[in-house]
C-alpha cells in the first residue's frame, strides 16, 4: 500500500478555512483513486524549531512530523503564494529538511532516496510556477524523486482577492492537474519500492 503524507504549509493555524486545505485534500483524494492512503498535517499548528537538525531540542515538534515523512512513500509539500513567493512555513520545511543530506540508511543511500514528492501552490498572485521550481530543486537535492507533471497549482486573477476556496467548483485545468500529479507519483512510488536505487 502507497502512503502519502501531505503538508500543508499555510500560515492560517486549524480550524482556519485554507486554500491550501482545500487543494491539499483535492491532491490526496486524488492519490486516493489510485491506491494511495493519506494524511495532512497543517504544519504551523506544531512548533517547528529554526534550523536545519533533524531535531532542535526542547519543544521542537518537527521530529514527529518527521517520521510521518519517513513512513510516507509520497510526499505532498502544499503552499500558499505570498508576495510571490512561498510560504514562511514551506521555506521551513525546506529548511528542517536539509537535515536529511548527512542521514543515510545501510546501503549508504539518503534516508528519504526512494521517496517521491510532489507540490501543490496556491494563490491569487503570480508565482506558482517559481514556488514549483523552487520546492522541487530542494526536495531533488535531499534525495526526493520528482514524477513528470508532478505539480499543480492554482492563481487567481491578478489584483483580485477571490482565494481557492471560494470557487464554485474545481478549475477543470486544475483538477486535470492534479489527477495527472496523482497518477504518475503513484506510478513512480511503486516502482521505486519493487527496484529501490542502487546502494551508494
Amino acid at each position: 500500500m502507497v502512503r502519502a503524507l501531505a503538508l500543508n504549509c499555510t500560515l492560517k493555524p486549524s480550524p482556519a478555512a485554507s486554500s491550501t486545505d482545500k487543494l491539499a485534500g483535492e491532491v490526496l483524494r486524488a492519490l486516493a483513486e489510485h491506491g494511495a492512503t493519506g494524511e495532512q498535517v497543517r504544519v504551523v499548528d506544531f512548533d517547528v524549531k529554526p534550523g536545519v537538525e533533524a531535531d532542535m531540542g526542547d519543544g521542537d515538534e518537527w521530529p514527529a512530523i518527521r517520521a510521518k515523512i519517513l513512513a510516507a512513500d509520497i510526499l505532498v509539500v502544499c503552499s500558499p503564494t505570498w508576495m510571490g513567493h512561498m510560504s514562511s512555513v514551506a521555506q521551513r520545511v525546506l529548511e528542517r529538511l536539509d537535515a536529511e543530506l548527512s542521514e543515510t540508511d545501510a546501503a549508504g543511500r539518503p534516508v528519504v532516496e526512494g521517496k517521491v514528492a510532489v507540490t501543490a501552490v496556491v494563490g491569487n498572485e503570480d508565482g506558482a510556477h517559481k514556488i514549483t521550481a523552487d520546492i522541487y530543486q530542494a526536495l531533488a537535492d535531499v534525495g526526493f524523486s520528482i514524477p513528470s507533471q508532478g505539480g499543480t497549482y492554482w492563481n487567481g486573477e491578478a489584483m483580485h482577492t477571490v482565494d481557492y476556496q471560494d470557487l464554485d467548483e474545481t478549475p477543470q485545468e486544475v483538477a486535470s492537474a492534479t489527477a495527472t500529479l496523482a497518477r504518475n507519483a503513484v506510478h513512480l512510488a511503486n516502482l521505486l519500492n519493487a527496484e529501490p536505487y542502487p546502494s551508494s
